[in-house]
């Protein structure tokens, strides 16, 4: 595979400790070194280094980190750093996620609720059609790219491809996109959805926010355009070929549904003898009527509730047998071997939650199974182990500032990177007891004296706390005391977790508290000062690696500074602020012997949800700005006008039209009241 399949755009060179450990890591791939790790400060350019191994290696690649925050952060920076390539985003497409349970000492069964995220959807769709149609890929994901997925070869096997002169007719193309799983409509058009309108088929991909037009010539595609789907406008007239792939992932072989339904007869009538024989009267009457009921259901309109349980059926894999992952869906070599480069970004909270999905999912489904609620096969809907995820992954880069025992013991080179481009040194640790800041100050007393002066000078200020609760009590105890403050943890929505980042790097809000969401790869320069409060409660949260990690959010400020609250100096302290110092002296003889000043790292302030806003967002933000003037001269007026149009749009059966003057006119509105505020 060529190495300039990757052209990566930076405007600055290697430096500091980057080119060794560019040069080493790259050298260790090339004779065939399975694991290597990349021991980077904060800081350092990980993300830098890594770009540049997948430049010089190139091959398809994809990174894998531990959280959906992390995740757009790491996507938006290899977007920057290879504009011309394919950069796609594969995180879990639920808004939110309850999965089925039963437990069974209170005898609670919980049903599986879900809330997907139409537009998360789209970009799954997009990275897996980008890996069968090209091989410069770069995808970044999440810890869901270990969970089953459907058959990369049916998927493929049943994409369409659409060109001029194409001997069809109308009605059996639009049997040939129901078979692949889009929807007809009347009304507007979303992502998997197609409407029929004269000699025409207009259909939109689950891959991309564009309308195709299919215009036919008695029984033959004529022409095949694409339209912005708001504006109308023209995109590309005249298309030669076009590549039309399923609205779902998992595609059942022709022929299967038959096996699997059989399948899944035979399995039932196994497992209610077995309930028989164990006495099991109540789970075997439960699960002979649920299994009844969605064969049923299959059988007349393809689909059930929790249809996954039977995944393996429908995919006519073996009982046991792994299921198939976003994993599959890249290269392998002639023998069979993965032909991708795989980066595991903070690999010491990475690794850990690859190697413990499978157990968690597996004792719940077991006890589902126990108590009559699903058949034995629902334990194949599954993520892989962390062995069979090691079978199918090849060379491997780990990277993070404090890499654990496994990355250690398994990589064969460990390129440290202490040394930041930039010159900044790690952050001043400043231990304060708790009983010495009198009885009426205390630790968070402290905290809110230093954050104040911070803030002043235009600094940004993170606290960590040790509970949800106290984040969140301490953002509106602070806010009381004047200072503008958000809490971010686990319960923030994905996109809202975003969004909170990027108003706390704009100065929309001066401090952000936190419990543990806020340790790792986390890209924050603006940060001056770190409150780490209840540092001497010994566990998870004030490890030696939680405690180096949280220090490393304020490594990229030339003012960096750190506070640790505690009356008792732990031996995880200990060693966080001697390894901080082992690195501090590093770094200082590094730039004296340099003569580099260190400077505060400047990074433009760029935000993911910008890329995930739908089309109609935009149109309706566009249009905004487009008819400022008007509305600013008379807002009345323009009001009346907007509403004309939007009932003469409705009249018309015009539905996308009236939808977009709807919301012009709310965002207007919005505009409004916010002036009011301001003015008052």
């Amino acid at each position: 595979m060529s190495k300039e399949l990757f052209q990566l755009k930076s405007a600055y060179a290697p430096a500091g400790d980057q080119p060794q450990a560019i040069e080493d890591l790259y050298k260790g791939f090339v004779a065939s070194n399975r694991d290597q790790t990349l021991l980077g400060v904060t800081g350092s350019g990980k993300t830098f280094t890594a770009a540049n191994i997948i430049a010089k290696l190139g091959k398809p690649t994809l990174v894998i980190a531990h959280n959906k925050t992390l995740a757009a952060q790491l996507a938006q920076e290899y977007k920057e750093f290879f504009p011309e390539n394919a950069v796609h985003y594969f995180v879990s497409y639920y808004d939110f996620y309850q999965p089925e349970a039963y437990l069974p000492v209170t005898d609670t069964y919980i049903e599986k609720e879900a809330q997907i995220n139409e537009e998360i959807d789209r970009l799954r769709h997009a990275s897996t059609q980008a890996l069968l149609s090209r091989k410069d890929v770069i995808i970044v994901a999440t810890v869901s790219c270990i969970y089953g997925l459907g058959s990369p070869v049916e998927y493929e096997k049943v994409h369409m491809k659409l060109a001029p002169g194409m001997q069809i007719d109308r009605t059996s193309l639009i049997r040939k996109f129901i078979d692949i799983h889009y929807t007809r409509t009347t009304a507007d058009l979303n992502p998997g959805v197609f409407r029929a309108l004269g000699n025409s088929i207009e259909i939109m991909p689950v891959n991309e926010r564009i309308l195709l037009r299919i215009d036919f010539k008695e029984n033959t595609i004529h022409t095949l355009t694409t339209y912005d789907p708001i504006s109308m406008e023209v995109r590309e007239a005249d298309i030669k070929l076009f590549y039309l792939f399923p609205a779902k992932h998992f595609i059942t072989a022709p022929g299967q549904l038959g096996i699997a339904l059989t399948g899944i007869e035979e399995e039932l009538l196994k497992r209610l003898d077995e309930l028989d024989g164990q006495g099991k009267i109540l789970e075997r009457e439960r699960l002979k009527r649920r299994t009844k009921y969605d064969l049923a259901l299959i059988r007349e309109i393809g689909y059930c509730n929790g249809i996954e349980n039977y995944s393996r059926h429908f995919s006519g894999k073996l009982p046991g047998e792994p299921p198939d992952t976003l994993l599959s869906y890249f290269p392998k070599t002639k023998e069979g071997k993965a032909d991708f480069l795989t980066i595991i970004d903070e690999s010491h909270v990475t690794v850990p939650q690859l190697n413990g999905m499978f157990a968690g999912d597996a004792s719940r489904k077991q006890n589902l199974v126990e108590h009559g609620f699903r058949l034995p096969s629902a334990k194949d809907n599954r993520p892989l182990k962390f062995a069979e995820f090691r079978e199918r992954v090849g060379a491997t880069l780990y990277t993070s500032a404090t890499p654990g025992a496994f990355e250690k013991s398994e990589s064969s080179l460990v390129a440290e990177q202490v040394i930041r481009p930039t010159g900044l040194v790690d952050p001043e640790i400043i231990v304060h007891p708790v009983r010495q800041l009198g009885k009426y100050i205390g630790q968070v007393g402290h905290f809110i004296r230093e954050s104040t002066e911070v803030i002043e000078g235009g600094g940004r200020v993170i606290g960590t706390t040790l509970t949800k609760k106290m984040a969140e009590d301490l953002s509106e105890f602070l806010k009381e005391k004047g200072i503008k403050a958000e809490y971010l943890h686990s319960g923030i929505k994905t996109i809202e977790r975003i969004q909170i980042l990027t108003e706390f790097r704009k100065g929309i809000f001066d401090c952000l508290i936190g419990v543990n969401l806020l340790r790792e790869g986390l890209d924050l320069p603006e940060v001056e000062f770190i409150g780490i409060l209840d540092a001497d409660k010994e566990g998870f949260l004030r490890s030696e690696t939680s405690l180096i990690q949280t220090i490393g959010r304020a490594a990229r400020n030339v003012k960096g500074k750190v506070f640790l609250y505690a009356d008792i100096m732990t031996g995880s302290m200990e060693r966080a602020i001697g390894e901080t110092k082992r690195r501090r002296t590093l770094q200082r003889e590094y730039n004296s012997a340099h003569g580099i000043t260190p400077k505060t790292i400047i990074k433009n302030i760029r935000d993911i949800t910008e890329g995930l806003a739908s089309e109609h967002d935009k149109a309706v933000g566009a249009l905004l700005r487009v008819e400022a003037v008007e509305y600013t001269k008379s807002p009345v007026k323009w009001l009346r006008k907007k509403q004309r149009e939007m009932s003469n749009a409705v009249k018309n059966l015009d539905f996308e039209t009236a939808a977009l003057i709807r919301d012009e006119i709310r965002g207007a509105e919005k505009i409004s009241s916010a002036i009011i505020r301001k003015k008052k």
